[in-house]
């Protein structure tokens, strides 16, 4: 039997308990996404809750889990007559895996069942699994974007649909939905954000002392797992006990019109877009009422419920961090809860942070063996391989969404990226002031990014989803048909038909109706977009800013990161100066990381052009191993030069086969056109700097070139 670490045995992480609470007394707080980085426990304490949620009465024999006192309807299973066998059973704990498919995460139809013989055969997905349970998403934000949206819709709406030729089956799957992320690998888009019901930001706390405790109590429950769980067992029961009465007294709660007012006037002075912010704050403060065994909701209830739905709603771009500004929220529910009067003597523990899960009686929060403050593996139980613990429950810098705090930023490379133009006629507009950085060279700033055209890797490829290049997926326009490998997953029917049509006589056909073999079937053949690995090799040499032309060339490549982000690439980063070239980024999907790198990148140096171009082409090799079904775009951002680092054209030979557009850096009336040499050698288009935002133009010549 596997034993699971207990809830309460872990450190800190009070935000992330609170949220999780939250979401197992009222499912329609909708979810919980955890951002943080790895080794902070975040698989070990949703795995702990979920061993905390009341058993479920489920119909004998149902694949769906229904409830013997309210079967569903269109239950694919059914219908279960009243009086029919049932059994009590621990609520689901499933696990969605990153590279799960459409047909395993809402099911799928047997088509060759249904054509053959007629009937509507049906194998249940995770969906289904997780029904009445916990549905587990670890790195939510490696999942391709439909898979994201299937999941979060069915988490919406409690009910799963699937269809295919004609034939719908749709079954419900009420779950308490939790995603996990570690933002270094990529962010989510901010509408798949605004799906999650809360957020919550995790980092492993600084304080030796609680760092000591999470690895006592680690090393204790490995060395003995079930005496340690025993040493917890009154707190885990007492927890699973308020859990299930809070899920009793939610439909009592009330929301007065003053507290509504109150969420309505905090959602609307942070700006958030649409309203589903105002009604996942109002179900998690009923939610928090409840847990705290109020029959009303108060303005203590408000703020915890906005600190943790909030704050990954106010991104306007992706370069932006989740935050609240911690103060204006403040002031705001001040100013709207003036009135206010206690409520009763439910409240209990008034000095108690408003976030805190829990107060003098809370299980989780406090109490049991060894540092009663203190609770947390440093990794989670199974091997999943995040380790360490969370922070303290009343440190500023603890697991709290607001880590990221304060209104947009000032800096107007993170504005609203809505622009067309930018800054491509001559020099840009923003000042190329620079600081001095400790290796001697110059940080040039940037400026507003903008628009740029579509780069594209020519022919047709089979890479993973995306929005850039021509690929089959399996996502798209039918552009033909193709007999199956294994089993059917997208039928196309008019080609099925029409290799069965021949054979009908012989088959002994005598009626109406087409008879089928395996060997008539035929898949559908589509053609989509495919995501890229977007390799930079950028000029980072004394010859660029001496021009003051890097905070052009910045911008431009921001630019371009933007465009990777929107168009799901993997994003890369080589930069040269002096005498060698540096790997700054290595491949990844968080477009952040990336401009985090080129923001801070120095210039000044010699040029050392073949050393940039052979790292470019080392980068690539290995990702090839790695990914191979992932084709490379490589995007060269230099003015042509050469002042040191080797043979330029025994480099540029490396890179060939690639893919690549050289973006030319070069200005004043004097121009030397080594750029442009440089892209016959890699067989590449040429881009001018300062003609990039010219989408018409610069589209028209790259399709051309190409």
């Amino acid at each position: 039997m596997i034993v699971t670490y207990p809830f309460s045995a872990v450190v800190g992480l009070a935000d992330l308990k609170l949220a999780l609470v939250l979401n197992a007394v009222s499912p329609r707080v909708g979810g919980v996404l955890v951002r943080g980085e790895k080794g902070t426990a975040k698989s070990t304490i949703v795995r702990a809750l979920a061993a905390q949620l009341p058993p479920v009465d489920v119909v004998a024999g149902c694949r769906f889990a229904c409830d013997p006192a309210a079967p569903g309807d269109e239950c694919p299973d059914g219908p279960h007559e009243p009086g029919e066998q049932w059994l009590r059973r621990p609520a689901s704990l499933v696990e969605l895996p990153v590279g799960a498919s459409e047909d395993r995460l809402a099911g799928s139809l047997d088509v060759e069942r249904a054509l053959t013989e007629g009937v509507k055969a049906f194998e249940p997905g995770l969906l289904a699994a997780a029904h009445r349970g916990v549905l587990y998403v670890d790195e939510v934000n490696l999942l391709h974007d439909h898979l994201v949206d299937l999941l979060l819709d069915a988490a919406a709406l409690g009910i799963c649909y699937v269809e295919r030729e004609s034939v719908s089956v749709r079954h419900a799957a009420r779950f308490l939905l939790v995603g996990t992320m570690n933002p270094e690998e990529g962010e989510l888009r901010p509408q798949l954000l605004d799906r999650f019901g809360l957020t919550v930001e995790v980092k492993a706390s600084r304080d030796p002392g609680e760092r000591a405790e999470v690895v006592r109590r680690r090393l204790a429950f490995d060395a003995d797992p079930g005496a340690f769980a025993a040493r917890w067992t009154a707190e885990e029961s007492a927890l699973a006990d308020r859990i299930a009465r809070a899920r009793a007294r939610v439909p009592e709660v009330r929301l007065p019109d003053a507290r509504l007012t109150q969420i309505a006037t905090v959602c609307a002075a942070f700006e958030v877009d649409g309203l589903r912010a105002d009604l996942v704050t109002a179900n998690a403060a009923i939610a928090h009422a409840a847990w705290q065994g109020r029959d009303v909701v108060t303005t203590e209830d408000v703020r915890a419920a906005a600190r943790l739905s909030l704050p990954h709603r106010r991104r306007r771009d992706p370069f932006d961090a989740p935050g609240l500004d911690e103060s204006l929220l403040e002031d705001l529910l001040a100013r709207t809860g003036e009135d206010e009067r206690p409520d009763g003597p439910d409240d209990p523990g008034g000095a108690d942070r408003p976030g805190d899960p829990g107060d003098s009686d809370d299980p989780d929060g406090a109490g049991g063996p060894g540092d009663p403050a203190a609770s947390g593996p440093d990794r989670p139980d199974g091997g999943s391989g995040d380790a360490g613990p969370g922070d303290r429950e009343g440190s500023p810098a603890g697991s709290r969404p607001q880590e990221a705090a304060g209104s947009r930023r000032d800096d107007p490379a993170d504005s609203t990226m809505e622009r067309q133009g930018g800054p491509g006629q001559g020099e840009p507009e923003a000042p190329a002031t620079s600081a001095a950085t400790p290796g001697g060279g110059q940080v040039a700033v940037v400026a507003e990014p903008y628009r740029v055209p579509l780069l594209k890797v020519p022919g047709l490829g089979e890479g993973a989803a995306g929005r850039r290049s021509r690929a089959r997926t399996s996502r798209g326009r039918a552009t033909g048909s193709r007999p199956p490998a294994g089993r059917v997953r997208d039928l196309h029917l008019p080609a099925t038909m029409l290799a069965a049509a021949p054979y009908q006589k012989e088959r002994g056909r005598t009626g109406p109706g087409l008879l089928l073999r395996e060997g008539d079937l035929r898949e559908v053949v589509r053609e989509g977009r495919e995501g890229n690995l977007v390799l930079f090799v950028v000029d980072a040499s004394g010859s660029m800013a001496a021009r003051k032309r890097m905070t052009a060339v910045k911008t431009a490549v921001l630019s371009l990161l933007l465009d990777a982000y929107q168009r799901r690439d993997k994003i890369g980063l080589v930069t040269f100066r002096g005498a060698t070239a540096e790997l700054a980024l290595p491949p990844t999907s968080s477009v952040e990381a990336g401009a985090a790198r080129l923001r801070a990148l120095p210039t000044g140096g010699r040029t050392p052009l073949a050393a940039g171009l052979a790292r470019a082409a080392e980068v690539l090799r290995v990702e090839r191993l790695r990914d191979p079904a992932r084709r490379p775009l490589l995007v060269v951002v230099t003015d042509g030069r050469a002042t040191s680092g080797g043979d330029v054209d025994r480099a540029a030979a490396l890179l060939g086969g690639t893919a690549s557009v050289v973006v030319d850096c070069e200005s004043g009336p004097v121009r030397l056109g080594l750029a442009v040499k440089l892209a016959l050698r890699l067989r590449a288009p040429v881009i001018s700097l300062d003609s990039l935002s010219d989408l018409g133009s610069v589209v028209r010549d790259y399709r051309k070139a190409v």
